[in-house]
């Protein structure tokens, strides 16, 4: 029986391919793949530096703020647990952590749902607001120094439209 044209173990090559050509990416993809690598690390570590510099200067972990501003922005600065799990990505377990560190700190409370007792909101204090507004002021001059002065106010706006337009979930609000 005679073997099938393509490299001894039986499979067809495609179209004068070696079985190495089919396992390594090609120049155009391992390109793509390096620019990639870029963008994801550079966000990274910049957002990772940003979180740090609002730390630095508001006193705020970077999972504290990031609960506290979606908090600021949720309707009546109030979500539900599982809301503020999902929309920050975090574990159940890893936001009752957070939340009960912020509860422990009287920047945010706990509150049961009118509509459902099985509901828990969290909800931002006086004082949890106040302070993710300095943290927040802090965010944006960071950002400022960090991202826009050095890109320019048009390339800042462009890559964030762009980016944006790349979320598969945009936020339905804005």
């Amino acid at each position: 029986m005679a073997e099938a044209a393509g490299d001894g173990d039986g499979r067809a090559a495609h179209d004068g391919a070696t079985a190495a050509d089919e396992a390594c990416p090609n120049a155009r993809e391992l390109a793509l793949l390096h620019q990639w690598h870029a963008l994801h690390t550079g966000v990274r570590r910049l957002n990772d530096g940003l979180l740090a510099d609002v730390e630095q200067q508001a006193g705020l972990a970077p999972s504290s703020f990031q609960a506290l501003l979606f908090l600021m922005t949720a309707p009546g600065q109030a979500a539900p647990m599982n809301q503020l799990s999902q929309a920050l990505g975090f574990s159940t377990a890893g936001t009752t952590k957070v939340v009960d560190r912020l509860a422990e700190a009287g920047l945010v409370e706990r509150r049961p749902s009118a509509a459902d007792r099985r509901v828990i909101f969290t909800a931002l204090t006086p004082g949890g607001a106040r302070s993710v507004l300095a943290a927040s002021r802090s965010l944006a001059g960071a950002v400022r120094s960090r991202v826009v002065e050095p890109l320019g106010e048009d390339v800042f706006a462009s890559l964030a439209a762009a980016v944006g337009s790349l979320d598969p979930e945009p936020d339905a609000c804005g």
